[in-house]
This record gives structure tokens, C-alpha cells and sequence, in this order.
């Protein structure tokens, strides 16, 4: 849910607007989300839905208002021209006075559960670390902030975490004003510094001649772990991701697997290619290629879970005897009647208390010995062997590498 909202100025000279999304909770930690110079525009809304949907109540309010209502720029070179010249007229000492206003409303609503935490962008990031030194903030994120180095003498009023995230090529944060930044605050507590090699300005937003989306995956992935560690939510990711995977193997049930997922999920099975992207290719995948089609002696053998702020990685036996075509796995494969065990590991992203995506690793090439499609003699692969040594790390390892013994009196 989104509206837009007044704010009432501290100065007393009169309210600006601001956009507020909300959770499908209906309430969690507070976000006050600081603009580039191109105004609360659509990119700014879709960052502030973005961070809605991993939980938070986020108001991102105008800056600009005391130059001009309303600004919503796009990012043709007229428009880059106003919005410079929106930059050169900013009276940042106001401006941070009116995120404090824009703070305190956030926190007054029923909504906000209280912590309150910045993200600003280009010239937000300047405004988000401005704000983790003048303002009563848990956490402040930055992306590819400008000016910075300029204000380092106010680094020690920091109260809260800081995490800034600098693009390696970036001319209007250039790699001296990173060294500086750099020099003034690296080591402190509670500090991140984060740089991103071969990358230019505005790497994290899509549309922008310099995304970079692998970049823009880690950026994205530290600053929602950031906001998890100050000010929540926190979800328990095992269980969720438990629950999905009884419904998926357990109860076989399609729907109530999807009910797990947000709106647009996806499933990357990256050896076969197989999956769905989004709700609707990724619910056909599941009910006529997954969920009722894998074997009835399906198992999953947990070997370890790493749980992160965002996302889970489990390393797995999975278990199975190959009785009929499994679309997923052997596409085009008859039933062979083998018993196969392979290795395998999943990669699962949440947002929020909903699972966003799934990348689903193993050693394809193990699954076709141990079904014999392929015969491992002279080829640098192996069937079940990879399960057993999994379970058992004392049986023999380099007996694929013929010159391992060679090496022995070496």
C-alpha cells in the first residue's frame, strides 16, 4: 500500500509532501528514503515499494520543495539539466532539517514500530550520512554519495550503523574523496565501506547506462542486512524455508508452495535451465513439472544451512530413484529404475517473510553416471561416489588426477 502524505516543516514555514509505502504486514522499522537530484520521481517510488515488500515503512519526502513543489524528474539531458540546477540551489542545512521533520513523522505513524533507519542515493547518500551524524537515526545507507569527504569532521557525532557503498569509477566520488572518506572512517564501529570495482555512478539503478546488476545483487543484499541488524524485522528464515519445502515434497500442494513466494518469485535450476520466472510460468512449472513429478522415495538429506540477514544456503543429499521422467532434473530421460544420491545446494532469497527466488546447484554430470548415460571411464567425472564422500570425508580423494601419485615424493 502507498500514499502520499504531508509533513509539517520544524521552521514553521508550512508542510511538504512525501511518499509512504506499507508493508502487506500493515507495520514494521521505518525507512526515510532521501532522493537523487531528479526529485521523488518513479524510480525513487519503486525503491520505496521495493523496501516495503522486505518489510519496511518507508517515506521518501520531497527535498526539493522549498525551490519548487512537487519535482519528478526522468533522465533525458533536459531533465538532467533542471535537476542540476534543483542540486546547485539545495540548502542542505535545511534539507536535513527536513528529514528530521520527515523522521519524526514517520515515527509518530501507527505504522512504524519506532527504529528508524536513512537510505539515500547520489545526493540522498550525502543527505543519509548527513543524517547519521545530525539526526536521531539506528542505521544510514548510502549508494555513490557525493560531497562526503567535505563533511568528515562531523564523523564522530555517528551514533548509529553506516553503510556506504562507492562506485570504483565514479567522477563525482573519485578515488581521492574515497581515500579520504576512507582514511576518516575505515576501522570505526558500526562502519561498512563498500567499493564496487569497474562500476560508475548509479550502478544500482536499472534503466541507468551504468547498471550493473551483479553489483547492484551485493549492494542491495548488504543494506538490507544492515537494516535487518539495527532495527529489524527479523524473520526466521529456516522455518519459512522449511514450510516451503514440506509443501513442495511432503503434502505436494502448488498452492499453498506459491503462498510462500511473493508476488513475482522465480526458480533457477542452473544446470537443466529449468524453473519459471514469475508467478504465473513459475505455479505451471510446479504443477506440471515439479511438485507431482518428482518420485515417490524423494528425500532430502540436510548436511548443513548457513542463515544470513537475507537469505539461506543449504547443502543437501538429494535422494531419489528414477521410476518415471523427471521433467526438472532428466528432461527426455526415460525411467532407468537406478537409485540416485547427488549433492546439491540451494541459494534462497528472501524479501521480507516471503521467499523472492531460488538457484538450485548440483553436479549434472554425476546424476547421468549413476543413471548410466555416461560412462565415467577416462572422463574426469564421478556417480555416487560425490554422496558418499560428502558423508564420509575419509574416503580416498585425487583418484580422477592421474599424476596425484607423482606428486607423492615430491
Amino acid at each position: 500500500m502507498s500514499m502520499s502524505i504531508e509533513i509539517q516543516a520544524a521552521d514553521g514555514s508550512g508542510s511538504f509532501g512525501g511518499y509512504l509505502a506499507i508493508p502487506a504486514s500493515g507495520s514494521g522499522p521505518g525507512i526515510v528514503l532521501l532522493q537523487e537530484i531528479f526529485g521523488i520521481n518513479a524510480t525513487i517510488r519503486e525503491i520505496a515499494d521495493y523496501y516495503a515488500e522486505e518489510g519496511y515503512v518507508v517515506l521518501a519526502p520531497d527535498l526539493f520543495w522549498r525551490q519548487e513543489v512537487g519535482v519528478e524528474l526522468d533522465y533525458t539531458p533536459e531533465d538532467w539539466q533542471r535537476a542540476f540546477g534543483f542540486y546547485q540551489g539545495f540548502d542542505q542545512d535545511r534539507g536535513i532539517e527536513d528529514i528530521a521533520a520527515a523522521i519524526a513523522a514517520l515515527r509518530s505513524r501507527p505504522e512504524c514500530s519506532g527504529q528508524v533507519g536513512a537510505l539515500g542515493f547520489c545526493l540522498g547518500a550525502r543527505m543519509a550520512y548527513l543524517t547519521a551524524c545530525r539526526c536521531d537515526v539506528d542505521v544510514a545507507v548510502g549508494y555513490y554519495g557525493m560531497g562526503i569527504e567535505h563533511h568528515l569532521d562531523e564523523a564522530e557525532n555517528i551514533r548509529g550503523r553506516l553503510v556506504l557503498h562507492f562506485a570504483e569509477n565514479d567522477e563525482y566520488c573519485p578515488a581521492a574523496a574515497r581515500q579520504d572518506i576512507q582514511a576518516s572512517l575505515e576501522g570505526r564501529d558500526h562502519v561498512e565501506l563498500y567499493l564496487y570495482p569497474g562500476v560508475d555512478h548509479a550502478f544500482a539503478r536499472p534503466g541507468s547506462e551504468h547498471y550493473h546488476k551483479p553489483s547492484a545483487l551485493m549492494a542491495h543484499q548488504r543494506s538490507v542486512a544492515a537494516f535487518r541488524k539495527a532495527v529489524g524485522p527479523r524473520y526466521d528464515l529456516s522455518a519459512l524455508w522449511d514450510k516451503h519445502c514440506e509443501y513442495e515434497f511432503s503434502t505436494r500442494n502448488v498452492d499453498d508452495t506459491m503462498a510462500t513466494m511473493v508476488a513475482e518469485p522465480y526458480v533457477n535450476h542452473i544446470p537443466t535451465l529449468t524453473g519459471g520466472v514469475g508467478y504465473r510460468d513459475l505455479y505451471r512449472f510446479y504443477r506440471h513439472h515439479f511438485v507431482d513429478s518428482n518420485p515417490a522415495d524423494t528425500r532430502l538429506i540436510p548436511i548443513s544451512r548457513t542463515i544470513g540477514e537475507t537469505q539461506i544456503v543449504d547443502e543437501l543429499l538429494f535422494c531419489f530413484t528414477h521410476d518415471r521422467e523427471v521433467d526438472w532434473l532428466l528432461p527426455g530421460i526415460a525411467p532407468t529404475g537406478k537409485y540416485v544420491e547427488i549433492p546439491l545446494v540451494a541459494i534462497v532469497k528472501f524479501r521480507g517473510d516471503k521467499l523472492y527466488h531460488e538457484h538450485i546447484y548440483w553436479d549434472q554430470a554425476s546424476v547421468l553416471v549413476q543413471i548410466g548415460v555416461i560412462d565415467p571411464a577416462g572422463l574426469p567425472v564421478a556417480g555416487h561416489a560425490t554422496a558418499a564422500k560428502l558423508l564420509d570425508e575419509t574416503l580416498p580423494s585425487n583418484e580422477l588426477m592421474a599424476k596425484w601419485a607423482e606428486s607423492a615424493e615430491r
